[in-house]
């Protein structure tokens, strides 16, 4: 299979080409990283792939609408508002 074949039935298949998938998975990983390893936003980014913080931080931002420290502070307080409503 051609190059461009591959390209075109992928994105036919998922949506976005294999570069937009790529970034989206490591992106996903990046957030799960920094929740449930605790790593901080510079060391995320580059476990993930990204050799400039800025670069990660204005990708995370595209994919989660918030700067990547701001969106895991929010997931933690919603974290810990259900365990709270869950434990009463």
């Amino acid at each position: 299979m051609s190059v461009s074949s591959l390209h075109h039935h992928f994105k036919a298949v998922a949506a976005m080409t294999p570069m937009q998938y790529q970034k989206q998975l490591r992106l996903h990983e990046a957030r799960r990283l920094m929740l449930m390893e605790r790593l901080d936003v510079g060391t995320t980014g580059y476990r993930v792939g990204y050799e400039s913080p800025s670069q990660f931080s204005r990708e995370y931002h595209r994919l989660y609408g918030l700067s990547p420290m701001r969106d895991i502070a929010a997931l933690q307080t919603a974290s810990t508002a259900r365990i709270r409503r869950s434990s009463h």
